[in-house]
């Protein structure tokens, strides 16, 4: 009871946090579980399950204040969510420790995604080019490079998936830069999508048999007064000055889950 109590608090803080930078923080919500004891595919699994309490409570304050693209939510999200379920339901093709190596290579690689600086684009001018989707929404246009969404949407849903992560370190600098989102957008619409990708991704792990919920339910009630305190501040804040300590953190848990993975190999 007594680790139970506090993994929660510390998945009530990532909830807030996290939230407030458009990332579902399932990297750091796994990383706790599996330092806290639990087996790799059950963590991921209870992971997607956290993300999508976290997402759900998160959407309803973004929505409420109109910072959700639809257009793209429905695009990057029905790709996201297959490709994760997809990857949750094919994770036991690997064995605990893969995952936790593949695990940590998504963790640098947000943390270095985190520490480029990706500038607020305009709109688009002139006609639109070979495969690029225009659209408006909210009284402005958006330009969305099909060439660069499709490929890497598939990808990142297809690993968040298998490894029980959000996406979300992925998906919101991919809306600034293949979608010329600004990135105050694209932290509400990525609640959408993180939710989209952690419901399917869960029922991939939850179909194999992952799923426990004497953990699961109680951090998920956690997250999900955090998640709605997260999109409260997200919407007063700027996310650009929390970016630095994100991809420190990112890159720091990365190493703790690689020392992790060599110590149980």
């Amino acid at each position: 009871m007594t680790t139970l109590l506090l993994v929660a608090a510390v998945v009530f803080f990532l909830a807030v946090v996290m939230t407030m930078a458009g990332r579902g923080g399932g990297n750091f919500y796994v990383l706790v579980l599996v330092l806290a004891g639990m087996p790799m595919h059950q963590a991921a699994a209870t992971g997607q399950f956290i993300l999508l309490a976290t997402a759900v409570s998160a959407f309803v304050v973004f929505q409420k204040h109109r910072v959700v693209v639809w257009h793209l939510a429905l695009l990057i999200g029905s790709l996201t969510a297959s490709a994760a379920f997809v990857g949750g339901y094919g994770s036991h093709g690997f064995s605990g420790h893969t995952l936790k190596f593949v695990f940590s290579g998504f963790l640098a690689l947000a943390g270095i995604l985190m520490l480029i600086p990706f500038p607020e684009a305009g709109e688009p001018e002139g006609r639109p080019r070979f495969l690029r989707w225009r659209f408006s929404a909210g009284g402005r246009l958006y330009e969305v490079d099909l060439r660069l969404v499709v490929p890497v949407t598939v990808l990142s849903g297809f690993g968040s998936g298998m490894v029980g992560v959000s996406g979300g370190s992925f998906l919101v600098p991919l809306m600034v830069l293949a979608c010329r989102v600004p990135v105050r957008i694209a932290v509400g619409t990525a609640s959408t999508l993180i939710g989209a990708t952690a419901l399917m991704g869960f029922t991939g792990h939850a179909l194999r048999g992952d799923f426990h919920p004497a953990w699961a339910v109680p951090l998920a009630a956690v997250t999900v007064v955090g998640g709605a305190l997260g999109g409260r501040f997200a919407l007063k804040s700027r996310p650009k000055h929390l970016k630095l300590l994100f991809a420190v953190t990112t890159l720091i848990a990365a190493g703790i889950m690689l020392a992790n993975a060599l110590r149980t190999t």
